[in-house]
């Protein structure tokens, strides 16, 4: 079994994105998915996508903002997609995701991507965000993480927060379970988290077990770049501007995700009113 940090290049299979897009749409329209603001993305040259992260067992944002992605772009342009470094450990799953132009989270392969002149998928916050716990479901959470802001200063790349609301309540994440990953050693494998989460029709499972996901509402909305066109490559290691540029992006994305929050305070409640009105149709 390779180790997942050797994996540095990526695979973009146009003739496999072709035929599971279809089904990443079929996915989204369970969650009634809506993606606001893809105009906002330029039709050419790198981008950096900056994203909170949802839903631990199901993960209905990546495949909706993928699904938009490809509908608007077509199958030939990837959408490059920094995932969890431990599914490329496993042979058959990391060549699932390598043809889908997934790569192993880390700098190399980030940088490398850009260098290419493709749009680059990122969640900072890891597992931190995406095991947040139902109390924290309507929080951005990037846990201090800047590598992403150095390395779009030095490329002088824009960045373009990407905020998904409502995928968390596909799931319910009851905590984070720090301490059972430290038992478990999964800080080897850059995993400090392992949430417990209440599932359909499981109940209380640990950690990312596939289950039946709850109907809810997900919006993700695509901001417009942040305004870093004064800052140099150089500006790239000045904690204090790091720091600063951190801070905007969280603030600009915690200010979207409150309104998408006012929008749908009950997404459950929403899509089930949805698929009601769907079915008195018929």
């Amino acid at each position: 079994m390779a180790t997942p940090k050797e994996v540095v290049e990526f695979e973009h299979d146009a003739e496999f994105l072709s035929k599971v897009v279809p089904l990443m749409e079929v996915y989204g329209r369970y969650f009634d998915a809506e993606v606001r603001g893809l105009g906002h993305l330029p039709e050419s040259g790198p981008a950096l996508l900056v994203g909170n992260h949802s839903g631990p067992n199901c993960d209905p944002d990546t495949p909706a903002l993928m699904a938009a992605w490809y509908r608007r772009n077509g199958v030939e342009k990837p959408l490059v997609v920094l995932s969890f470094d431990a599914i490329f450990a496993f042979p058959y799953a990391g060549d699932f995701f390598r043809r889908l132009a997934q790569v192993p989270a880390n700098h190399r392969n980030a940088e490398a991507a850009l260098d290419r002149g493709a749009a680059v998928l990122v969640y900072p916050g890891g597992l931190e965000d995406i095991a947040r716990p139902w109390s924290e479901r309507n929080k951005v959470v990037l846990a201090g993480h800047t590598g992403f802001i150095r390395l779009a200063i030095r490329k002088g790349i824009p960045v373009f927060p990407v905020v998904s609301h409502g995928g968390h309540e596909s799931s319910i994440v009851l905590t984070r379970g720090r301490r059972i990953a430290k038992l478990l050693g999964l800080q080897r494998l850059r995993a400090y988290s392992m949430p417990l989460s209440f599932t359909l029709p499981w109940g209380v499972v640990l950690g990312p077990v596939p289950s039946f996901p709850i109907p809810t509402k997900v919006t993700l909305e695509v901001c417009e770049p942040m305004d870093w066109q004064d800052l140099s490559a150089e500006d790239a290691d000045d904690r204090d501007i790091v720091e600063q540029c951190y801070w905007e992006v969280t603030n600009k994305m915690q200010g979207v995700l409150d309104r998408l929050a006012k929008e749908h305070p009950f997404p459950i409640v929403a899509r089930l009113r949805t698929m009601l009105r769907r079915s008195d149709r018929r």
